[in-house]
């Protein structure tokens, strides 16, 4: 992911939980820049949503993990929260 563009727009697909009713609901969000996207992902999720989440930067898609590592990347903009 050497060639990442971080502020490229983004959006965010988060997948929530099984409730009560034992069914599950995507919310979907819309950031300016991809690095706005992953910051969000990976200091506001639980670890569990992130898990589910999709990034997506015009054709190309990450998943969780993959957001992640965009995140610890050395290319990434943003000073990190402890997390």
């Amino acid at each position: 992911m050497a060639d990442f563009d971080y502020t490229s727009p983004a959006e965010l697909f988060i997948v929530k939980g099984r409730g009560s009713s034992g069914g599950s609901h995507m919310t979907y969000r819309r950031f300016p820049t991809s690095a706005e996207a992953i910051k969000y992902a990976v200091e506001a999720l639980k670890a569990d949503s992130l898990a589910s989440a999709a990034l997506v930067v015009g054709e190309d898609r990450y998943n969780g993990a993959q957001i992640r590592e965009l995140y610890d990347g050395t290319r990434y903009p943003f000073s990190r929260k402890s997390v």
